[in-house]
């Protein structure tokens, strides 16, 4: 199989969460654990920053690699969805890993996973592993899949844990309230191992104390700071660069040779560091178009609350979503002066144009509804001014068929 055949096959013939739903969950550690025996456990000669999270996993992962790439150390980068190509997940000093190597990788393991029978993110996973060790990279920092306890990625003992914050969002995986989720985001806490805590309440702080107790984990919540200068567009960043900030004070604690000034351009140059993108991105001016992959309850308030900051004539608002959510309490935060385009995108796990017109009728918001995102697009260019904005957001597969 050439490159594109080969990511087919990845995406066709392997259970995959994102495209397939709850049908494709397979939690737990033991098909990882025999899958990474049967490639030689390249996990056991790596170190590791562990990252998980309801939002900003992606966003503190990137500025962490950008911090280790300005400091010359090779760092293998693993998070998800991509938007353009399946490698985007699998980075080295913020490039991706060869085609060759994932063809060279399938075909030389997949026989043996007919017993196994892995997920996509499991072989994802045992894919960076591997990438990782054989690039010799000093630090690899990885993000979670779904949750943490039971997240693929949790088979690695980190330098240091990292947990960003505490959302409803995977309910039916994860648990109905903030306390159960937290618990299982806590999985990720190791014995003996730091972590950091980016944002907690009352009801996760307690998980967090109970959980790095047990452990004997050295606990740390993040303290806000005025401001870190970074190229990452949005005041919410602001967050996320602290609870970076706190880890690599650790990090720097337990030996990690990170200097101030380049600790600072790291911040200054994620997005040229890492190619980072899908977060508030602006891609243009004329009329103002931004694409954003907030997606749950949190992530969409913390949107408006930036969108709100902005100046513009009229707002033009693309959305998508996985059938999952909870669209009455997202559909309770939009505003309703905007503009609505509604879309499915091509997923098992879309969210139908009949729940969307059910849901938007009954909040009586100015909207239409496509079956293709590509007409929801042209249609908000069609109709939008120059003054006006244009955000597409929701799900990543939508922004993903956008970008």
């Amino acid at each position: 199989m050439n490159y594109n055949e080969t990511v087919d096959w990845l995406f066709n013939q392997l259970p995959n969460y994102q495209l397939q739903g709850s049908t494709a969950y397979k939690p737990g550690l033991q098909t990882i654990t025999s899958l990474l025996k049967q490639i030689g456990n390249p996990e056991k000669n790596l170190r590791f920053i562990h990252v998980a999270g309801t939002n900003g996993k992606g966003s503190v992962s990137h500025m962490l690699s950008s911090i280790f790439q300005e400091h010359g150390y090779k760092t293998g980068l693993f998070t998800s969805p991509h938007l353009h190509d399946f490698r985007e997940r699998i980075k080295i000093n913020g490039k991706l890993i060869s085609e060759n190597f994932v063809v060279d990788f399938v075909e030389k393991y997949k026989s043996g996973w007919q017993k196994l029978e892995p997920s996509f993110f499991e072989i994802t996973t045992a894919m960076a592993f591997e990438a990782f060790k054989q690039n010799e990279c000093q630090i690899c920092i990885i993000e979670t899949g779904l949750g943490g306890r039971l997240d693929s990625t949790n088979v690695i003992v980190p330098e240091l844990s990292v947990i960003t914050n505490i959302g409803l969002d995977h309910t039916a995986f994860l648990g109905n309230t903030l306390a159960k989720i937290a618990a299982e985001k806590a999985g990720i806490i190791k014995q003996n191992i730091p972590v950091i805590i980016g944002e907690s309440n009352a009801e996760t702080k307690p998980v967090f104390e109970n959980t790095s107790k047990e452990k004997n984990a050295e606990l740390i919540f993040a303290s806000s700071i005025t401001q870190i200068e970074t190229d990452l567009a949005g005041t919410f960043q602001q967050k996320n660069a602290a609870t970076v900030f706190a880890a690599i004070k650790k990090l720097q604690a337990l030996g990690w040779s990170l200097s101030t000034d380049k600790i600072l351009s790291g911040f200054k140059n994620v997005v040229s560091n890492t190619k980072f993108q899908g977060r508030f991105q602006t891609l243009s001016e004329s009329p103002l178009v931004i694409v954003d992959g907030a997606h749950n309850v949190d992530g969409i308030k913390v949107l408006f609350h930036e969108i709100s900051q902005l100046k513009f004539k009229k707002l033009h608002l693309i959305y998508g979503a996985s059938n999952d959510k909870d669209l009455a309490e997202i559909f309770s935060l939009f505003p309703k002066d905007a503009e609505y385009y509604f879309s499915e995108f091509d997923s098992k796990r879309t969210t139908k144009l009949e729940e969307f017109e059910k849901i938007a009728q009954s909040k009586n918001l100015n909207a239409d509804f496509y079956s293709y995102s590509g007409d929801a697009i042209a249609m908000a260019y069609e109709s939008a001014n120059e003054e006006d904005l244009i955000c597409i957001f929701g799900s990543f597969y939508l922004i993903q068929e956008f970008l």
